[in-house]
């Protein structure tokens, strides 16, 4: 007994369906990570890394290093 094959449809062609992103669509989401990335890592407003120098000397390291 033999199984049946499958016989694929013929491709359609693809309406009016957009793959592609725009430019903007990738752009905005980085842009608002760097922008809040900076103000964390800026040490004079982070008042909550007041206690503990060690972690405020690693953010002022590293904004150091993404200044560059």
């Amino acid at each position: 007994m033999s199984a049946p094959t499958h016989i694929r449809p013929p491709q359609t062609t693809r309406g009016g369906v957009e793959i592609r992103l725009p430019w903007w669509a990738l752009a905005l989401p980085v842009l608002a990570f760097v922008a809040l990335l900076l103000l964390i890592l800026n040490p004079v407003e982070a008042h909550a890394t007041a206690g503990e120098p060690e972690i405020a000397h690693l953010l002022e390291r590293v904004r150091q290093l993404i200044a560059r």
